[in-house]
């Protein structure tokens, strides 16, 4: 009995250093949720617009490569990432197109107003119907559609500047070839 008051917790420590090594592993990276969608055409939708006519649907991604951004006002890191989309819109090398998920109207539009807005067009999705077309887990997240309709690539939480540089500037650029 006495020995085993000190095996006991060593071998708890060891299993819980066990399973933290196991979660650590690169291959478990939260952002790197598998979709079903990848190498599909967008599904089709219709969103009314925030701003400005005409409803948002599938066909604004005919002929253009885009990014297809799912944000919200009342998102943190969409607030951290919202400079770098800022820097893709303003180089023109994709157009950027929004997805407002389940949020006010009226405090997106002040959002957008204050941070800038990097959205060639966006729609509203106060229910949260489109996202679910879309396998959206929550905001933000990031697609990538090429000319042709078909989505490439989707990122899952803020983008950061390392994001950019390594995967999407170089597959915007390879897509717009």
């Amino acid at each position: 009995m006495g020995r085993a008051i000190y095996i006991i917790p060593v071998a708890v420590a060891v299993i819980l250093a066990a399973v933290f090594l196991w979660a650590l592993d690169p291959e478990r990276d939260p952002s790197r949720v598998p979709s079903p969608l990848i190498d599909r055409p967008v599904p089709a939708f219709r969103m009314p617009p925030l701003e400005g006519q005409g409803d948002v649907t599938e066909a604004i991604f005919a002929g253009h490569v885009t990014l297809f951004n799912v944000f919200a006002s009342w998102c943190i890191p969409c607030r951290a990432e919202h400079p770098l989309l800022m820097e893709i819109a303003r180089t023109g090398k994709a157009q950027v197109i929004g997805l407002n998920y389940k949020d006010k109207p009226e405090d997106a539009k002040a959002w957008l107003k204050r941070l800038g807005n990097p959205y060639a067009k966006s729609g509203t999705d106060p229910k949260g119907r489109t996202a679910i077309d879309w396998g959206v887990y929550g905001v933000p997240e990031t697609f990538i559609i090429d000319k042709a309709g078909r989505i490439r690539y989707k990122h899952v939480g803020p983008i950061m500047a390392h994001h950019l540089t390594e995967t999407i500037n170089p597959l915007i650029e390879r897509l717009a070839q």
